[in-house]
């Protein structure tokens, strides 16, 4: 959708920051965005401004008021982003250290006894959290199997493991490692059905950049992104916590507001920044619908990242041009499957003969950015599993165009007939 528009993707390029260039090597195509998106420029621009001033939040003085003001909006464009009306939004060190924020309070607020319960898909930032504090409490912690050969984990999977005595229960929105998506609204039902006092916190930090957030339609209890995944900066992750779990009791300062979940002051910048990334959402989406309203505009931006990021990986896949796509090429091993619908923006593969490693530097000798996800605590309980030592991560984004793709699948068959 978003080439169908004359002379959108060129303005959609030109708002990111190193879009087509390495600071530090020069010309190159970025296929690494599940380990960062790029960066808007705006939220450079924005950085900047607010480390230089030096007042600070809560003071009786113009300057002060208006950081004050910055955060409200902030916190405003971030229930526009996450479509959430009640609940508690803040911003922690990290998206892992949210997660782990929100899962320690929730098991340790939660009546004794009981049942966690997770995914073999999910990243260490959930899982490790819910493992270390299964320990700590004497619970026992419920990973619920990922199918190998379709790289996601659905519904049906969770319901074996379910009973009324789940405590907490984490889900992870999209796979990192593999790219797929998982239903949520579907599997936080049946947990609620099973058990309705569960609480249910999900990461989703590989899902932000790839396809709008709904949480009001979710039944869920905590949601935590990374925003350097999401066109912004390192530094800051950002949590949503539901009114059930915020009135639970929870580490914060004593006498403080009971709703409060951040500790210490925390970067106005960073606030900031994040309303730069809503309103790009908000004027991307502004091209594909007439309306004012901004979360329909998000909604609208959605949908055209979503149809665009399928046009990618399509081409990926299948080929494009006389290019032949990676289903085609000899040696080449797609995880997940070719045809999976629940795909966001992301291709790990492997080439018969060689290592991922080889293959992520030949791809980065001829100026291409992809990653080697190896089989180690990250990428251990997705690629053990499978029988291999490591895979190509390949992930694009909106910004990213189908000429790349094109110069990507040259380099590939290269590499490919090398073997």
């Amino acid at each position: 959708m978003i080439t169908e528009k004359p002379g959108l993707m060129e303005e959609v390029r030109g708002r990111f920051a190193h879009v087509d260039t390495c600071p530090i090597t020069g010309p190159r195509i970025f296929f690494e965005n599940a380990g960062g998106a790029l960066t808007l420029k705006s939220v450079v621009e924005t950085s900047a401004t607010y480390a230089a001033i030096p007042d600070n939040q809560g003071r009786d003085n113009p300057a002060s008021k208006e950081l004050m003001r910055v955060i409200g909006q902030a916190k405003a464009d971030m229930r526009t982003f996450f479509n959430v009306a009640g609940g508690q939004l803040f911003v922690g060190e990290s998206g892992t250290e949210v997660l782990f924020r929100l899962i320690r309070s929730a098991v340790n607020a939660v009546p004794e006894g009981g049942k966690l319960l997770g995914s073999t898909l999910e990243h260490p930032a959930s899982r490790s959290a819910m493992g270390y504090w299964a320990e700590k409490t004497g619970r026992e912690h419920i990973l619920v199997a990922h199918d190998d050969a379709t790289g996601t984990v659905g519904v049906e999977a969770y319901r074996k493991a379910l009973s009324a005595d789940l405590r907490v229960a984490t889900i992870l929105h999209t796979s990192p490692v593999t790219g797929m998506s998982v239903d949520v609204p579907a599997i936080a039902k049946a947990i609620r059905e099973a058990a309705p006092g569960c609480l249910i916190i999900v990461d989703g930090i590989q899902h932000a950049s790839h396809g709008h957030i709904d949480i009001d339609s979710y039944g869920i209890d905590g949601y935590a992104i990374s925003p350097y995944k999401v066109f912004s900066r390192h530094g800051y992750g950002i949590g949503w916590a539901s009114d059930r779990l915020t009135a639970l009791p929870k580490e914060q300062l004593r006498g403080g507001p009971a709703e409060n979940w951040e500790l210490g002051t925390r970067d106005t910048g960073a606030y900031a920044t994040f309303s730069n990334v809503v309103d790009y959402f908000a004027w991307l989406g502004g091209h594909f619908t007439g309306s004012g309203d901004k979360r329909a505009r998000i909604e609208a931006a959605a949908k055209a990242i979503h149809a665009h990021e399928k046009t990618l990986t399509d081409a990926m896949l299948y080929g494009t041009g006389n290019l032949k796509g990676l289903s085609e090429l000899p040696g080449v091993g797609i995880i997940g499957g070719i045809e999976n619908p629940a795909r966001e923006g992301l291709v790990s593969l492997t080439v018969e003969g060689k290592e991922a490693a080889d293959v992520v530097a030949a791809l980065n000798d001829q100026g291409i950015r992809t990653h080697t996800r190896k089989a180690d605590h990250y990428s251990g309980n997705v690629l053990d599993p499978l029988g291999l030592p490591s895979a190509v991560r390949v992930s694009l984004c909106h910004y990213n165009s189908l000429e790349e793709v094109a110069q990507f699948l040259a380099a590939m068959a290269e590499i490919a007939d090398a073997g």
